[in-house]
């Protein structure tokens, strides 16, 4: 998702469409395209900040992933780069 939808970022296109419904729930379901295991993964989306660094935004993002050899399932939370978070 490298690029800006009409010039807003993630973190505003999800502030614009929020309906008062969902407006008590600030989480969303998104995909993270980078995930640790290398696979696409869907995420929960609770989150928002300005990237450390200073450059942008990061989401924090709850999904689950592959991290065993005896296939079992972990689930991960982290900070991830908004350009690696795609809505669903």
């Amino acid at each position: 998702m490298g690029g800006k939808r009409e010039g807003l970022s993630m973190a505003e296109r999800v502030a614009r469409s929020a309906s008062p419904d969902l407006a008590e729930c600030p989480a969303r379901h998104c995909w993270v395209v980078d995930s640790v295991d290398g696979v696409k993964r869907a995420a929960l989306l609770v989150e928002w900040r300005r990237a450390v660094a200073g450059h942008g935004w990061e989401g924090r993002v709850f999904y689950l992933a592959k991290l065993r050899a005896d296939d079992r399932w972990t689930v991960l939370e982290e900070w991830v780069p908004a350009a690696a978070l795609v809505p669903s």
